[in-house]
């Protein structure tokens, strides 16, 4: 009996050897990434005390990642990654590794195999095959140095048009590692550019002193600066330094990236040719980011300042730690939180400047006021491509402004252009743009914005091709087509107002009706939420979201058209005039502009959260206005309590065909959380407030012949 049991155990552990040593080495897998493939190898291997794994991503320049909580038992397979997993089936023949790969907005089907996978085109390890990089520190005219990596095309019998990209967020994560977002310049990379990232004065890897949205100086003296002389002075040092180039220099850049390519174009130098500020950050207080219209947007600048605002304590490389929420329900955070004035208490002390200055300057006074890059936008000599997105959360009103200014403030030779698409926020330069959340769009969208750029920069850097991009190309959603216009807004418009009435309604036609409202109450403890999802960090499709949860709440007051009886192109800004009271002393006004899908919808893509679209409520703008400030962003003033108060605003322009067949609906609330903080419906200095402060208020909505609220539009003409 015991020499049978001791051959058992022989047999197991010869069987088990066996096994660990077929499993063990090597796997390679591939997988797509917003629309490009990379590479995933797995090194596995087996010690006494069990197995153990490294993984390698070579196209992102990562390797030797190691796994966490490897488990291999059987024929189940799974390794922890950071916020990413893997979980499989390990084939019978062991030839094969079958799973799913779950990263934390989605997941992928993905096999490894024995087989090795050659490097994709466009990735990492092309690039370092057609450009070599080098580090150099520029001086600018005031001594200090900022950090650049330069990549050159390894065929250096030509010259090349340099092309800057001027960043607070790290231009080189490692010496032995090439800038990952190269990637995603792979049109420009294959047409031969000079590429140039370069850490902005007090960031990373530069010398000096970060100033956030630093202001223009328009009459700077001798060794004064701005990020406008920082540009001027690195441009200078590049053309008379880097070898082969051919004079000509283009910035580009995304979001706050954006800004620094904007404040490239006041007195800018010679050799500046083409900017393309892309989403750019341009007002902090009145429409980017922070603020839209004096309300602070909580969740984006708690999530931004909690790691972006710590201090550096001396020159690096290595980024700050995201913040560690509490929970995974931004809901319950922010409201546990309380007054905002406790984010300091709680969280982040006097450790993050920007957000103590944020705090100082609750008004649209000089600090704000300073940092607006817009006034200083005339004289400009440089062509300008002017990007941006419809569903961008963060910078849809500085795309939009920025060109604006430009146009308007710049009548006499201007090449100045705007591209508008279906994007989130930077979508177009990362992903396919096939579609965002629940909501498709036909088509990869972001094509077309890399083939109008790379047309752009090669016309105005290289002297190639002929200048055709239109002066402004406009994605319309809903119908799902690019138009091109001579102008924007396009003159071909025509302007209407949609009119609130009583049951609901909404209208062309003014209300003839009589003495009518709508009268509910608002409780700040319980606001209304910004999307019906549990999570911490604010999701970039809410723009797109449907909002049937909101149209169920009492507090949420909801106007529809009747079902349309033709197509309704929507373009351009909207103006809102409400007609309200409270009995408090403030009050914000969210006013959002959806698309009803038709009860019975065929044929409509299927989405990854299986959400029915029959009478789906996309959300196609929204914006909030913070009421103290109706009058004046400087000199906030109080409501007088049940007192019939005119509110008006603009809400930024759209781009939307409301097919035949939908609806149209107006959504209006008075919270928004926590993507704006809490109105505490008392006129305090709400940076300010106390728990005391915060009390409900009964809000009414007019719209009668007398006091006709209403949101002004403007309907392309059909042609």
């Amino acid at each position: 009996m015991k020499i049978f049991c001791f051959a058992i155990v022989l047999f197991q552990f010869i069987f088990n050897l066996s096994y660990s040593q077929e499993i063990t080495g090597d796997w390679y897998g591939i997988i797509d990434v917003s629309g490009k493939s990379q590479r995933i190898i797995l090194h596995l291997s087996v010690h006494e005390s069990g197995y153990s794994g490294m993984v390698d991503w070579p196209d992102q320049d990562d390797f030797g990642i190691p796994m966490d909580k490897l488990l291999i038992s059987n024929d189940s397979f799974s390794f922890k990654l950071d916020q990413q997993n893997f979980k499989g089936l390990i084939s019978r023949t062991l030839q094969a590794i079958i799973g799913v790969w779950n990263y934390p907005v989605g997941s992928i089907a993905l096999s490894f195999g024995r087989k090795k996978i050659q490097a994709p085109e466009g990735s990492i390890v092309h690039i370092r095959n057609q450009y070599d990089n080098q580090e150099k520190y520029i001086t600018m005219r005031d001594g200090v140095r900022l950090f650049t990596s330069i990549y050159t095309p390894k065929d250096q019998t030509i010259s090349y048009p340099i092309l800057l990209i001027r960043t607070p967020y790290n231009s080189k994560p490692s010496k032995d590692k090439y800038n990952i977002r190269l990637t995603n310049l792979t049109h420009l990379l294959q047409e031969k550019y000079i590429i140039v990232f370069q850490d902005v004065r007090g960031r990373f890897m530069s010398e000096g002193k970060f100033v956030d949205v630093r202001p223009f100086k328009p009459n700077k003296k001798r060794k004064e600066i701005d990020e406008n002389s920082d540009t001027y002075d690195t441009i200078d040092w590049l053309i008379k330094n880097v070898d082969n180039n051919n004079g000509n220099v283009g910035i580009f850049g995304i979001s706050y990236r954006g800004f620094y390519s904007t404040m490239a174009l006041p007195n800018a130098h010679p050799a500046l040719k083409a900017v393309s500020p892309q989403a750019p950050v341009t007002n902090w207080f009145l429409g980017d980011d922070f603020h839209h219209n004096g309300a602070f947007f909580l969740s984006d600048a708690f999530s931004f300042y909690s790691y972006f605002g710590r201090p550096r304590p001396a020159l690096t490389r290595i980024k700050n730690d995201p913040f560690q929420y509490e929970n995974e329900d931004n809901y319950d955070f922010f409201i546990d939180i309380g007054p905002i004035k406790n984010v300091q208490k709680k969280h982040f002390g006097d450790s993050i400047k920007f957000w103590a200055e944020m705090m100082k300057h609750p008004n649209y006074d000089e600090f704000w006021q300073e940092r607006n890059v817009l006034p200083h936008l005339t004289d400009i000599k440089p062509a300008v491509l002017v990007v941006g997105g419809w569903f961008d959360a963060e910078d849809l009103y500085g795309a939009l402004k920025t060109y604006e200014a430009i146009e308007t403030q710049n009548k006499e030779n201007n090449q100045n252009r705007l591209i508008m698409g279906p994007w989130f926020h930077g979508q177009w330069l990362k992903e396919s743009g096939e579609n965002l959340g629940n909501i498709h769009f036909g088509s990869k969208t972001s094509d077309y914005i890399r083939d109008v750029e790379l047309r752009f920069f090669n016309y105005y850097l290289k002297d190639k091709g002929k200048m055709d991009v239109p002066e402004a190309s406009i994605f319309i959603s809903g119908v799902n087509e690019w138009r091109t216009f001579e102008s924007w807004p396009p003159a071909d418009v025509e302007h209407k107002n949609l009119y609130l009435d009583c049951n609901e309604q909404l209208s062309f036609v003014p209300s003839k009706s009589e003495a009518c409202f709508e009268e509910y109450v608002v409780d700040p403890n319980k606001p209304v939420p910004y999307t019906e999802d549990v999570h911490m960090i604010r999701t970039k499709e809410y723009l797109t979201d449907d909002q049937r949860f909101a149209s169920r709440r009492p507090d949420v007051m909801v106007y529809q058209t009747d079902v349309l009886e033709e197509d309704v192109t929507i373009i351009g800004p909207l103006k809102v005039n409400l007609f309200v009271s409270t009995t408090g002393t403030d009050a914000d006004y969210v006013v959002k502009m959806i698309d009803v899908f038709p009860d019975q919808v065929k044929d409509y893509p299927k989405n990854d959260r299986h959400v029915p679209m029959g009478g789906y409520q996309m959300l196609v703008r929204g914006e909030v206005m913070r009421g103290k400030f109706r009058n004046s962003f400087e000199k906030p003033e109080p409501f007088l309590p049940n007192q019939v108060t005119e509110v008006s605003f603009e809400i930024p322009d759209l781009a939307h065909q409301f097919k035949k067949g939908h609806r149209i609906m107006i959504q209006v609330q008075n919270s928004w959380f926590p993507l704006v903080d809490i109105n505490p419906q008392k006129f305090v200095n709400i940076y300010e407030a106390e728990e005391k402060d915060f009390i409900k208020a009964t809000h009414r909505i007019y719209h009668d012949e007398q006091r006709p609220s209403s949101i002004s539009v403007g309907i392309l003409k059909n042609k």
